[in-house]
């Protein structure tokens, strides 16, 4: 099962991506009665064409995740073509009779394949180095949008402290950040072949959007039922701190909590920071264990 091989449309360059994307629609999405079959099929006889169906019918998928990262710069066809790898790991190790449809297990995979892609591609110093420093590539844009949606050049300075603050990195990280990103947008109405094709036209995919949206509420709920139960690894005060501190749409102050538990604020701090990572320890375990993040 090592070695198996798809036989999938080709994407050998960026101006075959309008005759690929035209291609992989003709693909039929699976039901999940069908899905079911076709993967405990794959998984107890090795039988490629169940593996090949499973793989085609997500490849849709994979192409919507690879158009959210059009804005890093990259070929989409060579994302898509990452994304793919993912998918193909994921059909490999997915198993069926944990309840799960393919699409949300594989979500995790395409994310993943795409998003070291696109770290490795642009060689940025630092990137890749901490958790938070990646976290802050594929965040920045999208916390730029709620905080200052109409901004462009450099940020204001409380919104650098803002987004800062949320994503546990320095400031100047955050500046630096987003002048590297910044000019790389890619317009909706850009061709993508000779036939005049837009990326809006695979953006307003309706088909594709149910999909992916029902994969993503799955995500989130899969990420609230992880904290639900991680957190419950924590004592009482480091449950309330986190809880006020970072788990919370008005966040407390250092001073707040130093008042309120009589301790220092400097002490507060190191709790907070202590029970987080506590908790994404346990809350990583956790999903790998269940087979919900790709194994390193």
């Amino acid at each position: 099962m090592n070695n198996t091989s798809y036989n999938l449309p080709s994407l050998s360059n960026e101006g075959a991506l309008s005759a690929y994307l035209a291609q992989i629609k003709k693909f039929p999405m699976l039901d999940a009665e069908e899905e079911y079959m076709l993967a405990k099929n794959w998984q107890s006889t090795g039988n490629v064409k169940s593996a090949e169906k499973l793989v085609t019918s997500h490849l849709r998928l994979v192409a919507k995740i690879a158009m959210g990262y059009k804005g890093y710069g990259l070929p989409v066809s060579e994302m898509i073509s990452e994304g793919n790898i993912g998918l193909m790991q994921a059909v490999k190790k997915f198993e069926p009779e944990k309840g799960f449809r393919l699409a949300t297990y594989a979500m995790w995979w395409i994310k993943a394949s795409i998003q070291e892609y696109i770290l490795r591609s642009w060689s940025l110093v630092k990137i890749g180095t901490t958790t938070a420093q990646k976290k802050l590539f594929f965040n920045l844009k999208k916390l730029k949008n709620q905080i200052a949606p109409r901004s462009e050049g450099d940020l204001r300075d409380e919104d650098v402290k803002n987004i800062a603050n949320r994503l546990n990195v320095s400031e100047h990280e955050v500046v630096s950040m987003n002048r590297r990103l910044s000019g790389k947008e890619k317009s909706l109405n850009a061709p993508i072949g000779e036939d005049g094709d837009e990326w809006q036209d695979w953006v307003v995919d309706n088909e594709m959007d149910q999909e992916l949206k029902f994969a993503q509420n799955e995500e989130m709920k899969l990420r609230k039922d992880l904290l639900r139960d991680s957190i419950k690894i924590l004592n009482e005060r480091e449950k309330e701190i986190l809880n006020a501190r970072k788990l919370t749409d008005n966040p407390k102050t250092l001073e707040d909590l130093s008042k309120k538990f009589k301790i220092s604020r400097e002490r507060i701090r190191q709790i907070e920071n202590k029970a987080f990572e506590k908790l994404q320890k346990h809350m990583l375990n956790s999903a790998k264990s269940k087979n919900l993040l790709p194994a390193n």
